[in-house]
């Protein structure tokens, strides 16, 4: 199926997308998309991003952020969201049974679908 303007943009699938089978494939796979891969130096945020009558908004789950390590950056034509997820405490890697959560540096650009004035654009928490 041919992707959408805005899965273009935003680097997402629609779920009917995936495949089901042997492998229970949903999305990516680790594999698939590096962000556990220990080479790989930063991570990518998972965003929504959809439209009102008047707004373009983008949504980020960003929880474990000190707003002092996330920044937001706006032009007219994307936004750039950067920060670093620190873990509290040290756990030795075979002490893990899952190790699911990102920790580390993670980035994400989001191009705009038409072009907006900066000056008025507002990022909350």
């Amino acid at each position: 199926m041919k992707k959408s303007f805005f899965e273009k943009l935003t680097g997402s699938s629609r779920v009917e997308d995936n495949t089901f089978g042997d492998e229970q494939k949903v999305g990516l796979t680790e594999k698939d998309n590096g962000w556990m891969e220990e080479d790989n130096e930063e991570g990518q945020l998972t965003v929504d991003v959809y439209q009102t009558p008047n707004d373009i908004i983008i949504k980020a789950i960003v929880a474990g952020v000190r707003p002092e390590d996330l920044d937001v950056s706006i032009t007219q034509e994307m936004v750039t969201i950067k920060g670093k997820r620190e873990e509290s405490h040290r756990v030795e890697k075979e002490d893990y049974f899952y190790q699911e959560l990102y920790w580390g540096s993670f980035s994400r650009s989001i191009l705009l679908p038409q072009e907006i004035n900066p000056d008025e654009a507002e990022a909350t928490v």
